[in-house]
This record gives structure tokens, sequence and C-alpha cells, in this order.
């Protein structure tokens, strides 16, 4: 695999298909993403794998939605990783690239030597999308439970969707030759073929954490679980790359399933925030808020948490107030 061919795969999400089993999935390699979303932050590495993770898993199930606006994926727990949140923005045009951004929230001295998830604790996982105007934002949670964030996302489609969906994940710091250390992510998303549009049914759970085998029987089962032992065959180092393409690997796992696959959609770091939504979100304040969150100099300053982007504005022109004598 040439230098050319690995960039071109880098921070593209494949659609694929399977036709005999009747499943459809997306393979991701995220690199310039994660550099994007992780330099913004000083995090320890554990909690860069969670963000890391948590990135990968909103490309794999972003592109999956006929989205016209945003899908968002948040974790919120009682550990040390209070808050992880992920936004994914679907292309406004034709030739533009979707954007995701993430960061999370975390408690300093309450982080442990254990694995990266063992430094969140009892919460949710949730996932959420906005149409854009005029629509009814949808939301639906699971507990965290599973060992891992893509377990989470597994229970998720399972209890919420009834959609059988497997996730095989691997990211870390790569150290290729002549490059500096930095954070690559890949993986595959499995899921067989609804019977109604994902995300459209908005079906809810009964309250018992489900898995995929729960939701398959008879030939589909089979079909399932023989597709699950080929995804088990795949390793570390054709995830991440660079030594094979995602077409190449799909080939390799799913040659008898007959995989087709589809345009690749790619993805970048992107942040919407802008002076202009700082106003608005302070437009539901008095004067009198406002001069509470007014500095010593004379200022209110707001920093964006997803990019880093610190604004300064002048207290007399923000809040419902501005303007007025």
């Amino acid at each position: 695999m040439s230098l050319g061919t690995k960039i071109a795969w880098d921070d593209t999400v494949l659609p694929f298909q399977l036709d005999i089993p009747d499943m459809r999935g997306r393979v991701a390699r995220l690199d310039g993403v994660l550099d994007g979303i992780l330099k913004q932050h000083d995090y320890p590495e554990k909690v860069e794998a969670l963000v890391a993770e948590m990135a990968l898993l909103t490309a794999l199930i972003g592109q999956t939605v006929s989205l016209r606006w945003k899908l968002s994926l948040q974790v919120q727990s009682k550990g040390a990783v209070r808050m992880i949140a992920t936004d994914y923005y679907a292309p406004q045009a034709e030739g533009e690239l979707a954007r995701i951004r993430a960061y999370a929230s975390f408690d300093p001295d309450r982080l442990t030597d254990s694995t990266p998830f063992d430094q969140v604790g009892e919460g949710y996982f949730a996932i959420m999308i906005d149409q854009g105007e005029g629509t009814q934002p949808y939301q639906g949670i699971t507990p965290l439970a599973g060992g891992s964030l893509s377990a989470c996302a597994e229970a998720y489609f399972a209890q919420s969707e009834q959609l059988p969906t497997r996730f095989s994940l691997s990211f870390g710091k790569s150290t290729e030759p002549g490059v500096g250390e930095h954070w690559r992510a890949g993986g595959i998303m499995l899921q067989h073929m609804p019977k109604a549009s994902p995300f459209v049914a908005n079906a809810e759970g009964d309250g018992q954490i489900l898995s995929a085998d729960d939701l398959v029987d008879g030939e589909e089962g089979e079909n399932w679980g023989r597709v699950n032992i080929l995804l088990d065959t795949v390793d570390d180092l054709e995830l991440i790359g660079p030594s094979i393409a995602p077409t190449d690997l799909l080939i390799r796992l799913f040659h008898e399933e007959q995989p087709r696959v589809y345009d690749a959609q790619s993805v970048q770091f992107g942040c919407t925030c802008s002076e202009e939504r700082v106003r608005q979100s302070l437009s539901i304040y008095s004067a009198r808020d406002i001069e509470k969150m007014t500095t010593p100099e004379g200022q209110v300053t707001a920093d964006c948490q997803f990019c880093g982007a610190h604004y300064v504005l002048d207290p007399v022109t923000v809040g419902f107030d501005a303007g007025e004598a």
C-alpha cells in the first residue's frame, strides 16, 4: 500500500453491503480528525483513548443516518471521566466534508491505573439526532455497561432500535518511521439490514439490556453468527493501516459474502462555534446577570470546549438588554 493510497483512505468512512447475509457496514479510518480534536486539549492518555474511541464511533454511526444536520453521542457518568461529547455534522452541499468535534470533562485526581473504560463509572450512553430547524430532536439512551464504549453503542442499537450491530475498533498512538507520534483509529461497523429505517421507528426498550444475538434467530441468526466469526479474524493493524486498504480488507474478510462498496465519505475536524452563537447563548440573560459574568477588566469572555476558541465581548453588547441606556 503506497503512501498516497494510505493518505487517500485516512479520515474517510467507506460504506459497504454484504448481499448474501443482507447486512450493511462501514469502515472508517481517522488520523487528522483525531489530531484536530486532541491537540485542543492536554488530556491524559486514558482520556485521549476514550475520546478517540468515541470519535470513531461517531464517524461510523453518523455515516449510517440519513442526516440533514447533526448527530451527537454523549457519555454522562459518575466516574473520573464525567462526560464525553461528540458531534457529527453532515455535509450541507455537494463536495463538502462531514465534520466531527469532541471533548471530555474529567477529574484528574480520580483517574486510576486501570483501563480507559474503567475511568467512567455508573451512567449512560446517549445518541441524539437533530435534523435541524422545524424538526423534533430524537434521543435514546442505554446504561454504561459491557467494558467499552463500543459495547455500549451495540447495546444501544439492540435496546432502542432493535438493530443487531457489531463494532470492531482499534485506536492508539502511531509510531510510523519519519512521522511524529500521533493518534490513529480504525474500525468496522456491521449492522443487519433494518426492516424499517433506523432512528425513524423511535422504538423504546423495556429496560432490559439486550444484545444483537437476542434479535436474530433461524437463518438470520446463522448469517449473523457466521459474519461475526469472520470479523473476529481482523487484527489491529488491518483496522488502523497503513498495511491494507479498506477495500482489500473487506475482500479478505467477506469475499464469500459478496461485499459491495459505495462512495467513501471524507470527514474532518470542524467546529461550529462563532461569536454570533456566543451572543445568542447570552441573549437570555439580563444586564444584571451579564454584570455578574463581567471580568475585572470589563469583559465578558467565553471559551469553546470543543476547539478552544476564546471570545471576548463588550458586556453592553450582550444579553437581552443589550444597547439599552
